[in-house]
């Protein structure tokens, strides 16, 4: 009886041991994935959203004096009854290159 429970002592011993190499070879996997990404994602030229928004609100506002132009010009050309007369609001953007 007494070898027996030696030889489970041991093979318990083992098996820890491997659990915990193995636990450590995933920690370190993970910690290189990780690093990996983050070297990955810095390299690539991501835009911030206040910049994605500023030139968001210039297009709609493009957008806006394109069709006012169209329909001044419609209306130049006498394909229009009336003329249109509103106002192309500029949006404010946020400078980022002040600091």
């Amino acid at each position: 009886m007494q070898s027996e429970n030696r030889f489970f002592d041991d093979l318990a011993k083992l098996v820890n041991g491997a659990a915990g190499t193995v636990a450590g070879m995933t920690r370190e996997f993970e910690s290189n994935a990780r690093e990996k990404a983050k070297e990955w994602i810095g390299g690539v030229d991501f835009v911030s959203r206040e910049e994605f928004d500023a030139v968001k609100a210039l297009a709609a506002a493009a957008r806006e004096e394109v069709e006012l132009l169209k329909a001044r010009l419609d209306a130049l050309e006498g394909k229009a009854s009336e003329p249109v007369t509103r106002s192309v609001r500029t949006p404010k953007a946020k400078d980022t290159n002040a600091e």
